[in-house]
């Protein structure tokens, strides 16, 4: 059973200011979370909860709730290093 997506209002926004070209496969890397929410690649953050996806220059940070089957993306982020912090 696939994992339900939510993204929070702060990600939408942010996902809002990123060029066209590099949100295609942002998206793609959003709901390819449904089917798998630990890619190769994703790492564990070790200073705050969740995990991270490269996309490009560009970060998805998300949470995982393996009980009710869901991912939470707070954050997308060109990577800098604000990136990480809330």
């Amino acid at each position: 059973m696939p994992y339900r997506i939510i993204i929070e209002k702060r990600a939408v926004k942010e996902a809002d200011n990123i060029p066209a070209k590099q949100r295609g496969a942002i998206d793609k890397a959003v709901l390819d979370l449904a089917d798998n929410p630990r890619p190769h690649g994703s790492k564990k953050l070790t200073e705050k909860e969740g995990y991270r996806i490269k996309t490009g220059h560009y970060r998805i940070l998300y949470t995982i709730d393996d009980k009710d089957k869901t991912v939470v993306v707070y954050r997308i982020k060109i990577r800098n290093e604000a990136t990480y912090r809330l």
